[in-house]
């Protein structure tokens, strides 16, 4: 099964970075004294560990108890897999796994209602579109692996989700009209959630912050685990996690956010566009 780091895991990773630098050591130097290649320690720098060999790194880097025992644990932890492993043929990259563990999410998104709000049949009718699969076998399990994934609104301690669409989302018929009212019906109604926040940008507005393309920014409740912009494309999937970047990111979607129409408002356009 391909590894999937977790916020935990990239915790780890930049932990192990920040050790071998404040000891003077390059990635050639740890691995020439450990006996490993270069690569066994990049890897471990971005995730990919096992507490023995980061117990090994540990001992290099002399770091006493109780750091030690808590950069184990986390390690031990990093390791740990968790529903979205069972579709990797399904999930690219590490959004699902960021965004499961998430305490609040950002989501910009010109074209498509989000994943988390999507009703069944426009779920449907969107991955039979845009992803051109070979077979109803490999619809159904993708729209399964969605289904698990917006699991994620319902459980204790559920993430904030802000999410603003452009009104194109919301008036483009996918899967035609009675499919539509049914997901509009459905986003107002997540609407009412105290933990969902929905905007629309309407089509007045014009010119906006968005134009760029759709992103998500990912944030956590330990103050250790910086947020992660998350930018999906065609070609790949791009995280950005540089203060600068996350920063250009934040002020954009405060622009988008302050360039639509009040939650209360988008309700309204919402529940009339079902009516439609």
């Amino acid at each position: 099964m391909t590894y999937r780091p977790t916020v935990r895991g990239r915790r780890l990773a930049r932990e192990l970075r920040r050790l071998r630098e404040l000891q003077g050591l390059t990635l050639q130097d740890v691995a020439d004294r450990l006996g490993w290649s270069r690569a066994t320690v990049s890897r471990l720098e971005t995730g990919q560990t096992r507490p023995r060999d980061v117990a090994e790194l540990l001992d290099l880097y002399g770091v006493p108890s109780p750091d030690r025992d808590a950069l184990l644990t986390l390690s031990r932890e990093a390791r740990q897999m968790g529903w979205w492993t069972a579709y990797v043929d399904v999930f690219n990259g590490t959004y699902v796994g960021l965004e499961d563990e998430s305490s609040e999410i950002r989501a910009w998104d010109a074209q498509l209602i989000h994943g988390l709000l999507q009703t069944e049949a426009y779920m449907r009718a969107v991955i039979e579109a845009g992803r051109m699969l070979p077979s109803a076998a490999d619809v159904e399990r993708r729209m399964h692996a969605r289904k698990q994934r917006q699991a994620l609104l319902d459980r204790d301690g559920a993430p904030k989700l802000h999410v603003v669409l452009d009104e194109a989302a919301i008036r483009r018929p996918i899967g035609g009209e009675e499919v539509m009212r049914d997901q509009l019906s459905h986003l107002a109604t997540a609407a009412e959630r105290p933990n969902v926040t929905i905007q629309v940008l309407p089509y007045a507005q014009g010119a906006h912050a968005g134009l760029d393309g759709r992103f998500t920014i990912l944030s956590f409740s330990d103050p250790a685990d910086p947020d992660i912009a998350y930018v999906e494309g065609t070609m790949g999937d791009v995280y950005v996690e540089s203060a600068e970047a996350i920063t250009q990111h934040r002020n954009r979607f405060e622009r988008i956010e302050n360039e639509a129409l009040s939650p209360a408002q988008s309700v309204r356009l919402i529940a009339e566009a079902a009516k439609e």
